[in-house]
Formats: C-alpha cells, sequence, structure tokens
C-alpha cells in the first residue's frame, strides 16, 4: 500500500474513533447513568480494542484480588510492569484493557501484570492503592528486584500508580523503577485550566463523569489529600517518569503541572505532547500509528531509564 493510501486511512480511522468515542463513550458515561450500567458499556466498548498478537495471558489470584498478566512469546528475564487501568476509580478491569497491555507486553518485552483493584463507590480511597500494594509485594516474592518492576498506568490507574511510589517511598519500602504514566489523573481536584477549556473538544472525558468518579473515589477523604491526589504531594525521591498526554484532553494542563513540579523537585521527568489526541489513545495500538509511535516511545523510555541505572536496558524492546 502506498504512503498515500496508508495516510488516508488512518485519518478515516482517526475520525471514526474520535467520534465513536464521543457517542458511545462520552455520550453514554455520565453522572446520571447508573456505576454497575456505566461498567456495562465499558466492558462493551472494550470487545472493539485490539489484542497484540503473540502474547499469553493468564488469571491467578493473590489472595482476594484477581490479577491478569500479559506473558509476550520471549519475555525479558528479571524484569516486570505493574499495570494500574484507568477508569475514574469506578470503572475497568484487566479485561477492559487487555488491548493496551498486550500492545505493551508485546513492544517491551515485559511481562505486564494488572491487579483487578477494588472499585469506589463500593470501596473507596485507600482500597486500590492498599490493592497494588498487594501486587507489588507479589512481585518482590516472586524474586524480582523493586528497581526492576515498572510501575505503570492510564488515567485514574497513572494516578494510583503515583500514589503508590509514593507511598513506598513514604514507608521505606523497596523503591521501584521507571513510573509510565499515560497521563494520570494526579489531582482529583480537577484544577487545571484545560479541565473548562478542552471540555467540547476532548471525545472522551465527560467532565461531569469525572467530577463525579473523584467524590465516589475519595469518600470522606479531601479531594486535595497528597494521597489520592498525589500533585499535591512532595514528589523528591521518585524515580524516572514519563509522562504522554494528548492536546485535546481535559488533563492537559494537570498533567503539564505535575512535570513541572515533578522537575522542580529533582525528578528526571520526559513530558511527551501528542498533537491533536485524546486521552487514552495509546489504547488503539494495532489501529492507529500514532498509538503505536507512543508505545514505541515508552520502550525507549524504560529502555534508557534501566540503562542509566545498571546498563542492562538491551533485551527491552528487542
Amino acid at each position: 500500500m502506498s504512503s498515500k493510501w496508508h495516510h488516508r486511512l488512518q485519518s478515516i480511522a482517526t475520525f471514526f474513533l474520535r467520534n465513536a468515542l464521543r457517542l458511545l463513550f462520552k455520550s453514554l458515561i455520565g453522572p446520571a447513568l447508573p456505576v454497575a450500567w456505566q461498567r456495562r458499556v465499558v466492558n462493551g466498548i472494550a470487545l472493539i480494542k485490539k489484542i497484540a498478537p503473540g502474547v499469553t495471558l493468564r488469571r491467578y489470584q493473590i489472595g482476594d484480588l484477581a490479577v491478569e498478566s500479559a506473558l509476550p512469546a520471549s519475555p525479558v528475564a528479571g524484569k516486570a510492569m505493574l499495570y494500574l487501568h484507568g477508569g475514574a476509580y469506578c470503572l475497568g478491569s484487566s479485561r477492559t484493557h487487555r488491548g493496551l497491555v498486550t500492545h505493551l507486553a508485546a513492544a517491551t518485552g515485559l511481562e505486564v501484570v494488572v491487579p483487578d483493584c477494588r472499585l469506589a463507590p463500593e470501596h473507596p480511597f485507600p482500597a486500590a492503592q492498599n490493592d497494588a500494594l498487594s501486587c507489588y509485594q507479589a512481585l518482590l516474592a516472586r524474586g524480582i528486584a523493586a528497581p526492576d518492576i515498572s510501575i505503570a498506568g492510564d488515567s485514574a490507574g497513572g494516578g494510583l500508580a503515583l500514589s503508590l511510589a509514593l507511598r513506598l517511598r513514604d514507608e521505606k519500602l523497596p523503591q521501584p523503577g521507571p513510573l509510565p504514566l499515560i497521563p494520570p489523573w494526579a489531582p482529583l481536584t480537577l484544577s487545571g485550566a484545560s479541565f473548562i477549556a478542552l471540555q467540547a473538544r476532548d471525545p472522551m472525558l465527560n467532565a461531569g463523569w469525572v467530577t463525579k468518579g473523584a467524590q465516589l473515589y475519595a469518600g470522606v477523604t479531601s479531594l486535595d489529600d497528597p494521597g489520592c491526589s498525589p500533585l499535591f504531594a512532595e514528589l523528591s525521591g521518585l524515580p524516572a517518569m514519563l509522562i504522554q498526554v494528548g492536546s485535546e484532553e481535559i488533563l492537559f494542563d494537570d498533567a503539564q503541572r505535575l512535570a513541572q513540579r515533578a522537575r522542580t523537585a529533582g525528578v528526571s521527568i520526559d513530558l511527551q505532547i501528542f498533537q491533536g489526541m485524546w486521552h487514552v489513545f495509546q489504547a488503539h495500538a494495532g489501529m492507529l500509528d500514532v498509538s503505536d509511535a507512543a508505545i514505541e516511545r515508552m520502550t525507549d523510555f524504560l529502555r534508557m531509564s534501566w540503562s542509566s541505572d545498571r546498563n542492562d536496558s538491551a533485551a527491552i524492546g528487542s
């Protein structure tokens, strides 16, 4: 196929996906729809995501916590990614994120482990964080060194990944490896200017739904508590961090604020802005070139981060 026709097909696919999200996600997933029905909608939408070939899925339990592992054909020995899924802390699961997770496993060569953390409103903060910690400790118990565990996540899962890293630091527990975040929902206060300015352009996130999700997750905890809004935490001492964000999502300004605060605190930070893209566009890997490129850039970030630590990254993404 010529590059001209490929570009046209990519433009058509981008147009289709943008409008499908606006119709099927943004218009349906809102505060008026009960959470149980929102979960059904999200489970249905997940069926259109493309699973990466050559990746094996395995489900198991860590106590009461269900976990799914995405294992590439030739996994990198001694390393893993703990991936925390998004969904405003109220929706989503390892199953809804199989498309993104399997493409991450295929690109990086890492085993990607996704816990089904408890969801709000049934289980408000800090239930999900406790579950994420249990999964991290289970990886340590398998003999994987803490610096060889990358903690990643998208949206609420990105915020959860960041808050877990802060908890590990504050409780003087073994410190993880690099933190790739797509883009993290770091302040539940949603105080960035783009939350208002980009409401109409964002094809995915319903501002009312996100606001409601914040309230359900926080429960009796203040929305600006650093435990659930890590933007307001002291960020020094964290591992290298990657933030990928689309220019047309309501979390755009909050992602930039987090990057600036991390940089000021001395954290190695790579902020990658994707023009014209929406929230968690990486989930369309295997369909959109820009999504594939974002995952490749995440792979490069992991390789470089681990290389700068111990010069042992050659197998990542190879």
